[in-house]
């Protein structure tokens, strides 16, 4: 009886640790890119990672260039930028996800992927933003999107390692060193 019960724990305990390990990564996720298309967030692995919640009509908007930039220096290094567009912030991001996409690619030449639009914070976050923003979800720390353009920096392994604040340059040294670490 006694191996029956310890065979038990350990098939129990074995399940709840592989379940957490996928449960604090990105990979869990299956997105909608900004034309209603699946994006599964699994096909990242091996990558580094910047989530970004994005908007239109934002001082900080004109960061859809240096975040550009980054992109096109980095993407063939094993680095991706996902820009969510998010209407969380004085109704700064109002516009339909294909008024989005021209938008971005009209006024900024965008080619990194754009999900479709969802909700960064409140009631209705997005369960990948809660993952983002909650230590008991991501392992790492809690946190706050607290404006446009908060970037979220996801290491190989699916799991988030540093939260930058909206109005950091894409272009920071301190992105700029963990791209290249």
């Amino acid at each position: 009886m006694n191996k029956l019960v310890a065979i038990l724990a350990l098939c129990i305990f074995g399940f709840s640790n592989a379940q957490q390990k996928t449960q604090n990564t990105i990979y869990q996720f299956v997105v909608k890119d900004i034309y209603g298309d699946d994006f599964a967030l699994s096909q990242l692995k091996g990558k580094k990672v910047m989530i970004v919640n994005t908007a239109s009509k934002c001082g900080l908007t004109p960061q859809y260039e240096g975040l550009e930039a980054l992109y096109q220096k980095y993407k063939d290094n094993n680095f991706i930028i996902i820009g969510f567009p998010a209407n969380n912030f004085k109704s700064q991001e109002p516009g339909s996800n294909n008024e989005i996409a021209e938008f971005c690619k009209i006024n900024y030449g965008v080619s990194f992927p754009m999900m479709e639009k969802i909700s960064v914070k409140g009631e209705d976050t997005h369960p990948l933003y809660k993952l983002l923003t909650s230590k008991k979800l991501n392992g790492f720390e809690d946190s706050e999107v607290q404006w446009n353009f908060q970037k979220y920096l996801i290491g190989t392994d699916g799991k988030l390692e540093k939260i930058i604040a909206p109005k950091t340059s894409p272009q920071d040294k301190e992105i700029i060193d963990w791209i290249e670490k």
